[in-house]
């Protein structure tokens, strides 16, 4: 398992497809030049929609999806391994797929990834999110297979969950992808936590981009998108503005942390109260 530069792309995303498809090229181009070999976005990387409705009127299924054959050309141009972070797919007239998509340097999809947690809630300020309205939930997790192992793919609100990482750590992940789009308030409260808690339980390598700012919508996401050691040590971290963060990433230290603490080998079962 041989050593390898990664880098999260952090993006401003809107409403205008073509623009964001211009913008995450041209950052992930200057991630190339800085030496990444396996380069990550954000959730909601083509499209950051007003609203559930907005964002299916703009959303097609992957055969006519914008972004995807774009982003397939450029990882076959730079010779990259390129996780996209999310895009909308229709996968019937009225939702979408919140779907990941890792491409290889050939510019071949080697693993697709759907969003399986989907946050609904009703606030006690009269606030109200109801992501499967719009939102069709995955039901598969996703082992990739890249040229230094298998990396478990996740998507924002997924990381509130810790089975689905334990369960892709003893498949053998050593690291996972949790591309994200996470609010102020609550980044501001969790997105470190949860993140390093991740890394740490399972010894896995932690590759978070986000999107980051005040968006052409109006809403407001936290960035600071994070790369995360096995041992929860944060080894780079992006701001509030678009750019990247780049790690050089080791796969025999998710192994090291693992032998220091075989958490992995002593899950045990019990009976529920």
């Amino acid at each position: 398992m041989t050593k390898f530069r990664a880098a999260c792309v952090q993006l401003r995303s809107g409403e205008d497809v073509a623009e964001n498809i211009r913008d995450t090229e041209k950052l992930i181009r200057d991630a190339a030049r800085g030496g990444a070999q396996f380069v990550a976005t954000p959730e909601n990387t083509s499209l950051m929609a007003a609203d559930g409705g907005a964002k299916l009127s703009q959303s097609f299924d992957e055969a006519h999806d914008k972004a995807l054959p774009a982003f397939a050309g450029l990882a076959k141009e730079l010779g990259l391994w390129l996780l996209v972070g999310s895009l909308a797919i229709k996968v019937n007239d009225s939702k979408t797929a919140n779907r990941s998509f890792l491409i290889g340097p050939d510019g071949a999809i080697k693993a697709r990834y759907s969003k399986i947690h989907l946050f609904d809630v009703d606030l006690a300020g009269g606030e109200s999110y109801r992501e499967s309205s719009t939102v069709a939930g995955g039901d598969t997790g996703v082992l990739a297979q890249t040229p230094w192992g298998e990396i478990g793919l996740s998507i924002c609100y997924d990381m509130r969950f810790p089975r689905l990482y334990r369960t892709l750590a003893k498949k053998g992940a050593f690291a996972f992808t949790a591309p994200s789009a996470f609010t102020v308030p609550t980044g501001q409260a969790h997105w470190h936590v949860l993140l390093r808690a991740r890394a740490i339980e399972n010894g896995a390598f932690m590759i978070a981009p986000a999107q980051g700012g005040t968006h052409a919508n109006g809403r407001k996401t936290y960035g600071h998108s994070l790369i995360v050691d096995p041992w929860g040590t944060v080894l780079a971290e992006a701001g509030t503005e678009s750019g990247m963060i780049f790690a050089d990433i080791d796969p025999a230290l998710s192994a090291a942390a693992r032998a220091k603490i075989p958490s992995l080998q002593h899950d045990r079962d019990f009976t529920v109260p």
